[in-house]
């Protein structure tokens, strides 16, 4: 009989542990919608979630370090007529951050460093190009100022944040309603899920579709898809037993999963969090109250189970915090926001190490907030690569890059000239908007001798 040998992995002993009650954030009305978005987001300063709010949609923003009972009268912000249904901090700015709704429109904020005094109602940017009620957002991860949004309205637009433009739209790929979308680290493609149960890997830019696969899995409840590294594609979804599956997938040939593992029962759609600088990847089960963690691999079978952080109460929704907001000195290499029905949990995943001392081998160098390509120059056809950072010292802030809203037409002038490798979409925009500024005159002079006519 042969004897299995334990696979070997540092990440083997990984743990999980949630802080002390007066660490959480307490007392807060998580929203009780249906929606199978995170419903909350983090960043090295803030943890924003998405709340209860009559009259409209609003969300929470809190600065890390404001814990314990969070009083009832505490400002919001609350621009939408409609429930939020996501929202997502700028990956390239601590302070901006995008809300998706149920009426429609896109809105970019500003938060303080020091937090909200006020709640605020009037935001930098409004986005408006849906049809439907906007339930997912992503960031570009390299590009700065360019933003994806999916509706209902099975429709992808990717922005161009400071000039509030709708650039790229995709309304024709899609036949049914959109379950995930994201970029690769690099941000070259976009990688979607839909109700009509393809995979789709699109060319942003192109706005086609590179490769596709039917039925990743055979249920009909939704499926998540994400990037993880070489390019290859991990999904979770669900068996036609309702069970639940995690599978992994190599675009260039997708005839075959690589594998593909059931793992229970639950109705709960798992949302998947990859860390590209350890191969670790965690699912989060929405009504779970559990978190499952794998390592992603070369070899067979690819996906490794390593363990598994259990709680008593099951979760509403799930922020991932970035690796630079992470205290390294401490071996702690996740670090997720739990959303109860009243509170969010904290809880820190830690290798237990018996050194002090940096740990290369579970820090690699990971992606800082500095943006590689602007808007302008991306859109034209520019790739930016991620920009590294060690964090050795530990992360320290820099000042964040100002996040300037081009509105007027000498504003776009002058953002065109000192564009280097933009010009032409420059000049284009330029004439857009020129267009728009002739066919409002002309509206504006019939409407003047209409009213004229009639006195």
């Amino acid at each position: 009989m042969s004897q299995r040998v334990v696979r070997a992995s540092k990440f083997r002993h990984v743990f999980g542990k949630a802080l002390k009650a007066d660490q959480c954030y307490d007392d807060i009305r998580i929203s009780q919608m249906t929606w199978d978005s995170n419903f909350c987001t983090v960043n090295p300063k803030f943890v924003a979630m998405i709340v209860d709010a009559s009259g409209g949609g609003a969300f929470i923003v809190l600065p890390l370090n404001k814990t314990g009972r969070i009083d009832m009268s505490y400002p919001n912000v609350c621009g939408h007529t409609g429930p939020v249904l996501d929202i997502e901090w700028c990956p390239h700015n601590d302070n901006i951050i995008a809300s998706g709704s149920e009426d429609c429109s896109v809105m970019i904020w500003e938060i303080p460093d020091s937090g909200l005094v006020t709640s605020l109602t009037t935001p930098l940017v409004k986005l408006e190009g849906h049809s439907k009620r906007v339930g997912i957002l992503s960031w570009h991860p390299t590009a700065h100022n360019v933003l994806m949004s999916a509706g209902c309205d099975n429709v992808v637009i990717l922005w161009n944040v400071a000039r509030g433009e709708a650039v790229v739209r995709m309304d024709t790929q899609h036949t049914d309603v959109i379950y995930s979308a994201c970029w690769n680290r690099d941000g070259t493609q976009i990688l979607t899920s839909s109700k009509d149960k393809k995979i789709r890997v699109l060319d942003p830019r192109k706005a086609t579709v590179i490769s596709e696969k039917d039925k990743p899995h055979e249920g009909s409840r939704p499926v998540r898809a994400i990037y993880v590294n070489d390019g290859k594609i991990l999904t979770t979804g669900f068996s036609r037993m309702s069970e639940r599956q995690v599978a992994l997938w190599d675009p260039s040939n997708f005839s075959e999963a690589l594998t593909l593992q059931e793992l229970d029962t639950s109705s709960g759609v798992l949302l998947p969090f990859f860390d590209p600088d350890t191969g670790v990847v965690y699912l989060c089960g929405k009504g779970d109250s559990s978190i499952r963690y794998f390592e992603v691999t070369d070899e067979a079978p690819y996906v490794h189970y390593l363990s598994m952080y259990s709680s008593k109460e099951s979760q509403k929704g799930m922020g991932y915090m970035p690796k630079r907001g992470l205290e390294v000195n401490k071996c702690e290499i996740a670090r997720f926001f739990k959303l109860h029905e009243r509170k969010c949990e904290p809880i820190v995943m830690t290798v237990p190490r018996k050194s002090d001392l940096f740990q290369e081998d579970l820090f690699p160098d990971t992606i800082g907030p500095e943006p590689s390509v602007e808007a302008d120059d991306w859109f034209n056809g520019k790739d930016g690569k991620p920009i590294l950072i060690s964090l050795k010292d530990g992360y320290v802030a820099s000042k964040p890059k100002e996040f300037k809203v081009i509105k007027s037409l000498m504003a776009t002038t002058t953002s065109c000239s000192s564009s280097n490798s933009g010009g032409d979409s420059g000049v284009q925009a330029l004439q857009a908007e020129v267009k728009e500024l002739k066919a409002t005159i002309e509206e504006l002079t019939k409407r003047v001798s209409e009213l004229e006519s009639k006195s």
